[in-house]
């Protein structure tokens, strides 16, 4: 047990631990985009909404929620720990400049990491505070015809305040009852400002990434030629391109959407 300690305290330690909750958070951007591109649906919010209700009442999906939120709060102070500990280690810059090519990725993690924990503060204070915690948001209405698929919409007012949602049936039209997040979410990027600060942390996202998940690999152990290319490439395209430009589209569109109406 002592051995484990020492290693985990060591700085090798703390880049493997970085490097595990760095790569389970980027599992964890692959579902969640897919779970915000519902937000393309056009259904009123309906499959949203739906999804919304699903990942705050399923208890599985929520001891996984912890774990991610654990996951952040343990890669950003390891990061930090890190930092301070390298700077205590060479106070002083080197007399003569290193030759080899550094990415603006790698030089600046930290700043990029910065941005990255404040978005998500602001991100869930909006988002997911509002949403579990709070009766700051609406209630939509939605009943479906159960025999040709039609649904209708409306807002709707719960008469407990303690009120999360429902489905009943009444004969066939299925009536679902549950909180509006996408109203929530359309209000928010209507907001220039907040689409503004949204895109920015996309960019730093992309960068994180850039270095970050080929770095994890490198930490792991996992640097043979065979495996390299792999990771790279999904590195370098699915995590710091499609995935925060899947992300930025959902503001900018959103915003668009709201100037037509």
């Amino acid at each position: 047990m002592s051995e484990l300690k020492q290693t985990f305290n060591s700085s090798l330690g703390k880049k493997l631990i970085m490097a595990l909750t760095g790569l389970f958070l980027s599992v964890f951007l692959i579902v969640h985009l897919g779970g915000n591109l519902l937000l393309f649906s056009n259904d009123n919010g309906y499959s949203f909404n739906m999804y919304a209700n699903f990942l705050t009442h399923f208890p599985p999906i929520e001891v996984i929620a912890y774990l991610l939120y654990l996951s952040i709060i343990v890669h950003a102070a390891y990061a930090l720990i890190l930092t301070i500990n390298n700077r205590k280690a060479r106070p002083v810059s080197y007399a003569v400049g290193t030759e080899s090519p550094v990415s603006f990725s790698s030089k600046n993690m930290g700043l990029l990491g910065s941005i990255l924990l404040l978005f998500i503060v602001i991100h869930m204070g909006d988002f997911w505070y509002q949403y579990k915690f709070t009766h700051n948001v609406g209630y939509k209405e939605y009943r479906t015809n159960v025999l040709t698929g039609e649904r209708t919409v409306t807002a709707f007012t719960p008469e407990k305040p303690d009120f999360e949602h429902s489905m009943t049936y009444d004969g066939n039209t299925e009536i679902t009852r549950v909180k509006d997040l996408h109203a929530r979410v359309a209000s928010s990027f209507s907001l220039l400002w907040y689409v503004v600060i949204y895109v920015i942390a996309m960019v730093a996202l992309s960068f994180h990434l850039l270095h970050g998940f080929q770095s994890a690999f490198h930490t792991i152990g996992w640097v043979h030629r065979k495996y390299k290319p792999i990771y790279e490439f999904i590195g370098t395209w699915l995590f710091a391109v499609i995935i925060p430009l899947g992300f930025a589209a959902m503001p900018i569109v959103y915003y668009f959407q709201s100037l037509n109406k």
